[in-house]
């Protein structure tokens, strides 16, 4: 990947929200589509010119203009000259205005009541946050076909109803839409459906960003302090995720020397606000978890009986085949790998694992554990065929073999 390449990359995830935001916002959330269409040629431009003219000194604000008027230009072609005009004198430079709050008045727009649950959360995550259908749908474990009639579905109703960006975007009514948004947000850039990287941190800190602005706003509720306090103590573990070559580590290897300390002290800080009054939700749960991981001085201190506690809890709110298969690893630490491999045998007919590699993985890692060298190969193997990160497949690969040295069978 030569230079531009990356920047291109790196301006993508990075701005890729936030100008498509701002030109909705201009534009009118009627004309979505031509926003979405206007950013990918501006960063075609980009690609072609940028390397022969060299990269302008705000890049950012080079690629919104660029999408502006490439957006225009489409305007103008349909024959929308009265509109052209009203938005050509209405345009301001974006240097002149900060671009951060936008994002957040369109995940508050997506998630209009008019606009069903899965398609709000599905739309917002297209547009802030850039995530393709596919990825979209991993994180709903749910086809992609699914994905794009949802975004349809909701990009209609959206210029049906005349939905408007500047409308005052902090909303109660809203809230647990837009939680969920930055909540599937963040476990994206947490573990990455595929590429070369693990872990998306641009992903990652847009989401804490995002739930930090909830959290200073008018609609701070406890059950928002819990989800940034769960982002922040998992964005913390980041550092000691993967190796210098980019290479998984699991929490049992990981160095805690390299937790980030200062987005600790922050998660912990959120947990204690979060723990206040009436309000308890999944993300109390989850974040009461990732405080047993990182309030611990070592991986021995963990407490896996209270963990396995909270994670009943959380099944009993969200009786999802994935948070079974992240109970069945607490329970193998608590009562051992058989009983945890009855639990993961258990949801082997559920739609949701079935293409999963992670399934799988845990899998082949309890039949390792009890011996069972031959069958971990297989899983291992069958894994290795299903959509996952480079990481994750060196990780796996790994597997495979220390199975294969093991048994003395073959890898083929």
């Amino acid at each position: 990947m030569n230079e531009v390449d990356g920047l291109l990359e790196h301006l993508f995830r990075h701005q890729y929200g936030a100008i498509v935001s701002r030109l909705v916002r201009v534009l009118g959330s009627a004309h979505m589509d031509f926003a979405e269409d206007a950013v990918h040629e501006a960063m075609l431009r980009a690609l072609k010119t940028w390397p022969r003219r060299g990269v302008p000194g705000n890049a950012p604000a080079w690629l919104t203009r660029v999408a502006y008027h490439a957006a225009i230009d489409r305007l103008r072609r349909q024959r929308l000259a009265g509109y052209t005009t009203e938005l050509v004198e209405s345009w301001e430079a974006p240097e002149m205005e900060p671009l951060e709050d936008d994002e957040l008045r369109m995940i508050f727009l997506c998630c209009h009541p008019a606009i069903a649950r899965d398609s709000q959360v599905a739309l917002s995550l297209k547009i802030v946050a850039g995530l393709s259908a596919l990825e979209i749908a991993r994180a709903f474990r749910v086809d992609e076909v699914a994905v794009t009639r949802r975004l349809t579905r909701a990009r209609r109703q959206i210029r049906e109803h005349g939905l408007a960006l500047d409308t005052p975007p902090l909303s109660f009514e809203r809230l647990s839409a837009v939680l969920d948004v930055i909540y599937f947000m963040f476990n994206e850039g947490y573990a990455a459906l595929e590429g070369q990287d693990l872990i998306r941190r641009d992903l990652c800190f847009e989401a804490l960003r995002l739930g930090q602005l909830i959290a200073a706003s008018a609609v701070a509720t406890p059950r928002v302090h819990a989800l940034v306090a769960l982002m922040a103590l998992d964005a913390a573990r980041l550092p000691a995720r993967t190796d210098e070559l980019g290479d998984l580590i699991l929490l049992e290897q990981q160095d805690r020397q390299r937790w980030d300390q200062r987005l600790l002290a922050l998660g912990l800080d959120h947990f204690q606000r979060a723990i206040g009054g009436d309000d308890h939700s999944r993300y109390h749960v989850q974040a009461g978890i990732a405080v047993a991981y990182a309030a611990t001085p070592d991986l021995a201190a963990i407490d896996w009986r209270a963990i396995l506690q909270l994670y009943d809890s959380l099944y009993a709110m969200d009786p999802s085949p994935i948070v079974a298969l992240n109970r069945a690893v607490a329970l193998a630490k608590v009562e051992g790998p058989a009983a945890a491999l009855d639990a993961v045998e258990a949801l082997r007919d559920r739609r949701a694992v079935r293409d999963y590699h992670l399934y799988v993985a845990v899998r082949g890692h309890l039949l390792q554990q009890l011996g069972r060298t031959r069958d971990a190969a297989e899983c291992f193997r069958s894994a290795l065929d299903m959509r996952c990160s480079e990481p994750e497949r060196r990780f796996l690969l790994g597997k495979l073999a220390e199975c294969v040295d093991s048994a003395g069978i073959g890898n083929s």
